[in-house]
């Protein structure tokens, strides 16, 4: 009798566990060419309404400061295109990473600077949501 249970407790245990595998908050990004003054994720996870924030960074992967950003939908959103404040240069790292929209002054407005809590950036067990690419 158990036998014939247990692989159907399995099967629905690895259901079960599915969809939390499915929230984990991501980024997907590949090295492109910034020479149109646009930075491109494939696709961004984010687990509320936030921001995918492109910072420079360089070796020792810290995220520096930030040069773009575009607006986040909650859930997955393919194609998010963060227009660069600044130039990039080809060689240089950027950190794509996923920030909050919470306590900021105004909803819709980014207004995180480095090292602030507004809008900062989401850390799922403590880890930071982000990909690190270069620029042709």
């Amino acid at each position: 009798m158990f036998r014939t249970h247990a692989p159907a407790l399995a099967l629905i245990a690895a259901l079960t566990a599915a969809p939390a595998l499915a929230e984990t908050p991501m980024v997907e990004a590949a090295d492109q060419s910034v020479a149109n003054g646009v930075v491109s994720a494939e696709m961004v996870r984010a687990p509320a309404n936030g921001w995918l924030v492109v910072h420079r960074t360089d070796a020792e992967m810290k995220p520096g400061p930030v040069v773009g950003y575009a607006p986040l939908r909650a859930g997955d959103t393919s194609d998010v295109a963060a227009l660069l404040s600044e130039p990039v240069e080809p060689g240089e790292m950027l950190m794509l990473m996923v920030h909050s929209e919470e306590g900021g002054m105004a909803a819709g407005k980014f207004e995180y600077t480095l090292g602030a809590t507004e809008d900062g950036p989401i850390k799922p067990d403590g880890k930071l949501v982000m990909t690190v690419i270069t620029a042709q």
